[in-house]
Protein backbone atom coordinates (compact mmCIF):
# COMPACT_ATOMS: atom_id res chain seq x y z
CA UNK A 1 0.00 0.00 0.00
CA UNK A 2 2.85 2.29 1.03
CA UNK A 3 2.76 3.27 -3.18
CA UNK A 4 -0.39 5.45 -2.31
CA UNK A 5 -1.10 7.89 -0.19
CA UNK A 6 -4.10 10.03 1.18
CA UNK A 7 -3.56 13.48 1.15
CA UNK A 8 -5.73 15.84 3.06
CA UNK A 9 -6.51 19.39 3.48
CA UNK A 10 -7.92 20.07 7.16
CA UNK A 11 -10.15 23.57 7.38
CA UNK A 12 -11.16 22.58 11.15
CA UNK A 13 -14.75 22.87 11.95
CA UNK A 14 -15.12 23.73 8.20
CA UNK A 15 -14.14 20.27 7.02
CA UNK A 16 -11.58 18.30 5.16
CA UNK A 17 -10.74 17.97 1.43
CA UNK A 18 -9.26 14.09 0.46
CA UNK A 19 -7.28 13.31 -2.79
CA UNK A 20 -5.28 10.28 -3.48
CA UNK A 21 -1.61 9.93 -4.85
CA UNK A 22 0.38 7.10 -6.08
CA UNK A 23 3.99 7.49 -5.84
CA UNK A 24 6.07 5.57 -8.81
CA UNK A 25 9.29 5.89 -9.66
CA UNK A 26 10.01 8.40 -7.25
CA UNK A 27 7.36 10.45 -8.58
CA UNK A 28 3.79 11.31 -6.91
CA UNK A 29 1.07 11.30 -9.46
CA UNK A 30 -2.57 12.28 -8.41
CA UNK A 31 -5.38 9.79 -8.80
CA UNK A 32 -8.59 11.42 -8.22
CA UNK A 33 -9.47 15.01 -7.58
CA UNK A 34 -10.13 16.34 -4.10
CA UNK A 35 -13.54 15.21 -2.25
CA UNK A 36 -14.77 17.01 0.22
CA UNK A 37 -16.33 16.05 3.41
CA UNK A 38 -18.95 16.60 5.14
CA UNK A 39 -19.77 18.98 2.30
CA UNK A 40 -20.38 15.52 0.33
CA UNK A 41 -19.92 12.33 0.62
CA UNK A 42 -16.14 11.91 0.49
CA UNK A 43 -15.77 8.49 1.02
CA UNK A 44 -18.54 7.03 -1.22
CA UNK A 45 -17.05 9.43 -4.08
CA UNK A 46 -13.63 8.12 -3.06
CA UNK A 47 -15.01 4.87 -3.30
CA UNK A 48 -16.76 4.95 -6.69
CA UNK A 49 -13.77 6.80 -8.34
CA UNK A 50 -11.59 3.66 -7.08
CA UNK A 51 -13.62 0.93 -8.72
CA UNK A 52 -13.15 2.85 -11.83
CA UNK A 53 -9.74 2.25 -11.75
CA UNK A 54 -8.82 -1.43 -12.65
CA UNK A 55 -5.41 -1.07 -11.35
CA UNK A 56 -6.00 -0.62 -8.09
CA UNK A 57 -6.09 -4.13 -6.14
CA UNK A 58 -9.40 -4.86 -4.18
CA UNK A 59 -6.76 -5.41 -1.32
CA UNK A 60 -5.82 -0.97 -2.17
CA UNK A 61 -8.74 0.07 -2.26
CA UNK A 62 -9.79 -1.57 0.96
CA UNK A 63 -7.11 -0.16 3.06
CA UNK A 64 -7.51 3.30 1.30
CA UNK A 65 -10.95 3.29 2.09
CA UNK A 66 -10.52 2.21 5.71
CA UNK A 67 -8.04 4.68 6.62
CA UNK A 68 -10.12 7.50 5.17
CA UNK A 69 -12.55 6.27 7.67
CA UNK A 70 -10.31 6.55 10.09
CA UNK A 71 -9.52 9.67 9.40
CA UNK A 72 -13.13 11.09 9.03
CA UNK A 73 -13.88 9.34 12.34
CA UNK A 74 -11.21 11.28 13.66
CA UNK A 75 -12.03 14.88 12.12
CA UNK A 76 -15.47 13.90 13.65
CA UNK A 77 -13.96 13.77 17.53
CA UNK A 78 -11.68 16.41 16.88
CA UNK A 79 -11.86 18.86 14.26
CA UNK A 80 -11.42 21.92 16.52
CA UNK A 81 -7.54 21.28 16.73
CA UNK A 82 -5.79 24.48 16.32
CA UNK A 83 -2.85 24.49 14.12
CA UNK A 84 -0.32 24.81 17.02
CA UNK A 85 -1.64 20.97 17.90
CA UNK A 86 -1.85 20.19 14.36
CA UNK A 87 1.32 18.09 14.99
CA UNK A 88 -0.73 15.22 16.59
CA UNK A 89 -2.60 14.73 13.72
CA UNK A 90 0.02 13.72 11.58
CA UNK A 91 1.46 11.50 14.25
CA UNK A 92 -2.05 9.66 14.54
CA UNK A 93 -1.85 8.80 10.74
CA UNK A 94 2.06 9.13 9.58
CA UNK A 95 0.54 7.34 5.81
CA UNK A 96 -1.34 10.21 5.26
CA UNK A 97 -0.09 13.75 3.73
CA UNK A 98 -2.05 16.65 5.67
CA UNK A 99 -2.01 20.84 5.32
CA UNK A 100 -3.79 22.42 7.84
CA UNK A 101 -6.04 25.42 5.94
CA UNK A 102 -7.30 27.94 8.25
Amino acid sequence: MNQFRLKFIWFGTRGIAVALNQNLLGKVLPVTEYFFWPRSDAWDEMRICLKSKSWISANDLVFILNQLTEVINFWQDRNDIQPENFVQVKQQFPDCDFVFCD
